[in-house]
């Protein structure tokens, strides 16, 4: 009789780890919880210097005045979505997740046309695998990748009518 093939081992992380390190407790005494964060900044990730003073404008409708403005600039990181315990900027929308996008400020080194290596700040948004995306100047972004933003970019989450608005004011001497 022919013996049963054994069963390989799998070495593939399982994220067991990474969901127990990446814990927060919200609350207190017997109203506390432990919340999962859905992510957590790389080894890249920097503040913005302060000449890229990054400035987002959050718009509803066709209303030409602002709800908000938010000085991106002011940290690395900024986490959004619905849930109040984590999240840094707060989206009540029913079609947004409880941890959906992330604005991530990564410093990044390129080389140029001569193979000298420059580094810079830079913006980018995440969609943390949310349930009903993120659209950056209208086309939706792939869940789980960095996207660079520029000045001007326009991004919605969700099923949302909120548009934010992204800027890097212009530097002083230009109009």
């Amino acid at each position: 009789m022919p013996a049963e093939p054994k069963e390989k081992a799998n070495f593939k992380p399982t994220g067991l780890l990474a969901a127990e390190t990446n814990k927060v407790i919200v609350g207190s005494g017997m109203n506390s919880q432990a919340v999962v964060l859905k992510y957590h900044e790389p080894p890249e990730a920097r503040k913005p210097p302060p000449s890229a003073a990054w400035v987002m404008y959050i718009f509803k409708g066709t209303s030409p005045d602002p709800l908000d403005t938010i000085p991106l600039h002011l940290r690395s990181c900024w986490l959004l979505g619905r849930e109040a315990a984590v999240a840094d900027i707060l989206v009540e929308h029913p079609s947004l997740s409880k941890q959906h996008a992330v604005f991530q400020f990564r410093h990044v080194i390129s080389k140029d046309q001569w193979g000298e290596k420059k580094g810079k700040v830079s913006l980018y948004v995440l969609d943390l695998e949310s349930a009903n995306g993120t659209w950056l100047n209208g086309k939706r972004i792939e869940a789980a990748r960095y996207v660079e933003c520029f000045s001007g970019d326009v991004l919605k989450l969700g099923l949302s009518e909120r548009e934010y608005v992204i800027l890097l004011p212009p530097k002083e001497g230009t109009k």
